[in-house]
């Protein structure tokens, strides 16, 4: 119930809210590995806006952000949000291992 309520909540208010910076719904570390892994370079100092971290996270569900594709729905952001999961534990164990044992 509670991971629907996100999705839901992250739907609604992505389409009403866009303008509002992501770090209201997104953890510092949910938005800033969605960011490397998407854009392939460190975050930014100020977090993104909403619809822009929406759009990524829905596009590592499966969104292509196309003109014509309109805002991203309930099933793409869901899927999005599990592997940016995967991705902040990734981040987090890639910091606990020690400078240059594995490298």
């Amino acid at each position: 119930m509670i991971v629907a309520w996100r999705v839901l909540f992250l739907t609604m208010l992505g389409r009403e809210c866009p303008e509002m910076p992501c770090d209201v719904v997104f953890d510092t570390a949910e938005w800033q590995a969605v960011y490397i892994v998407t854009e392939r370079r460190a975050p930014p100092d100020t977090p993104p806006s909403l619809d822009t971290m929406v759009r990524k996270v829905a596009g590592l569900g499966g969104f292509l952000n196309r003109k014509s594709d309109g805002f991203p729905g309930p099933q793409t952001l869901w899927i999005g949000i599990q592997r940016a999961a995967d991705f902040v534990m990734a981040m987090d164990a890639q910091r606990d291992i020690e400078p240059g044992r594995y490298g």
